[in-house]
């Protein structure tokens, strides 16, 4: 089965209904995530069918649940989620923020290549990031633990602005680690096809 129709059915099981040339940038992101991994050590994840289900449909699995206008992923690393969600709302706003340089260079060619006009990549440490006006979202996937990514990004969020935190095992981030500035909406379990 070849990686694209396997991204399809993915999408399908999501119920994301995407257009083609969003499913076509999809599919060069990924190409270009092999490609530099190969160099850069974007992601320990090697094989380009894995990459496509535990990065890509991992990322995309979030997409029917998100509202926001300005977010922001955390420690984006190669762009995950930031660049898949950048792909399925480009009329709205997206910053990758990570602090590792080799990283950052990644993300400025992929939103070059991939033409992601609502894509800002910033190189700099999230404790040292004062976003003026500050974000209505934050988002992070396998950044760091819930208590750490809250209290880390709590200055980028005004009053009443959203954490999405994208976490593998939510049994080991019960909500007593939330701080009292925060409160847990809502816990939601993604299926993420092909993937237990």
């Amino acid at each position: 089965m070849s990686l694209e129709t396997t991204l399809n059915q993915g999408l399908s099981e999501l119920k994301l209904e995407l257009d083609d040339a969003k499913v076509a940038k999809l599919m060069q992101y990924l190409s270009l995530l092999q490609k530099w991994n190969k160099v850069y050590n974007l992601t320990a994840i090697r094989d380009p069918e894995e990459m496509l289900i535990k990065h890509i449909l991992d990322s995309l699995a979030v997409i029917p649940h998100l509202t926001f206008e300005r977010l922001i992923d955390v420690g984006t690393g190669g762009g995950l989620p930031g660049i898949p969600v950048a792909i399925c709302f480009p009329e709205k706003t997206v910053h990758l923020l990570d602090s590792n340089s080799k990283k950052t260079r990644f993300l400025i060619q992929a939103k070059a290549e991939l033409q992601l006009e609502n894509v800002t990549v910033l190189h700099q440490r999230v404790e040292s990031y004062q976003p003026q006006p500050p974000y209505d979202a934050v988002i992070s996937r396998a950044f760091a633990s819930l208590e750490d990514m809250l209290n880390w990004t709590h200055n980028l969020l005004p009053e009443g602005g959203t954490w999405w935190a994208m976490k593998a095992q939510m049994q080991d981030e019960s909500e007593e680690f939330v701080p009292d500035f925060a409160e847990c909406i809502e816990t939601i379990h993604l299926n993420v096809p092909r993937l237990n």
